[in-house]
């Protein structure tokens, strides 16, 4: 064996110190104290209303919105006819809710409408309707099939013979 002479060894570099952040993408992590500043200056920027909303008439729409959604999921499944909401939504609404149960038979194999087809049955989670006016709510809808969640955004417009219709619906 040969000694190493002090000229053949090659010093190990420094480590560079290692930045934290990412430049324009860093946050201050740091907790805050203080509340967060709002500006409310009066006069200024439009205000919500609070449309006081009888309790009867709050679960009659939660209940309502509930079994429309169950329904239209059930639709775009393959599990019901889409003629079954005919009555309850508007002309838009029913295309889309043909389409794209067409568009899931397609995509499984099967026609629309002529039972199950789906691996699980979706089912509604909960509803949260917010009253635009008393003849218009949007509701938001949790659904879950099986271990997956999706969301789903309606209007309903009161008709002349006060019925709900459903005038927009939104998958998420």
């Amino acid at each position: 064996m040969t000694a190493a002479r002090p000229h053949d060894v090659v010093p190990l570099r420094r480590p560079s110190p290692v930045a934290s952040v990412q430049g324009t993408l860093a946050l201050d992590l740091e907790p805050r104290q203080d509340p967060p500043w709002v500006d409310r200056s009066p006069g200024e920027g439009p205000v919500a209303d609070v449309l006081p909303i009888d309790g009867p008439l709050r679960r009659a729409i939660e209940e309502w919105a509930r079994r429309y959604a169950q329904a239209a999921v059930e639709i775009v499944g393959g599990d019901r006819p889409v003629t079954q909401l005919l009555r309850w939504s508007s002309r838009e609404v029913y295309d889309n809710l043909e389409r794209r149960a067409l568009l899931v038979a397609r995509a499984g194999g099967h026609q629309p409408g002529q039972g199950r087809f789906q691996p699980v049955r979706p089912r509604v989670l909960g509803v949260h309707p917010c009253f635009i006016n008393r003849d218009v709510v949007e509701v938001s809808t949790h659904v879950r099939y099986g271990e997956r969640s999706r969301a789903l955004a309606t209007r309903f417009e009161r008709t002349r013979d006060n019925r709900w219709r459903c005038t927009a619906l939104e998958f998420a």
